[in-house]
């Protein structure tokens, strides 16, 4: 999801409305939400495996 999200944001940035932005946004936020539970969650499966 962030791959696809980064080259959207890659084509719309240079023209876009405010209206996209605030979406644009919005969906990062999640993607960056989800990639820190993911990190996090390996990190403390690291920390039990040790």
């Amino acid at each position: 999801m962030a791959a696809r999200l980064l080259a959207h944001a890659d084509h719309l940035l240079p023209d876009a409305t405010e209206g996209q932005l605030r979406y644009l946004a919005e969906r990062l936020t999640e993607a960056l939400r989800d990639i820190l539970c993911v990190t996090e969650s390996r990190g403390r499966r690291s920390v039990e495996e040790a």
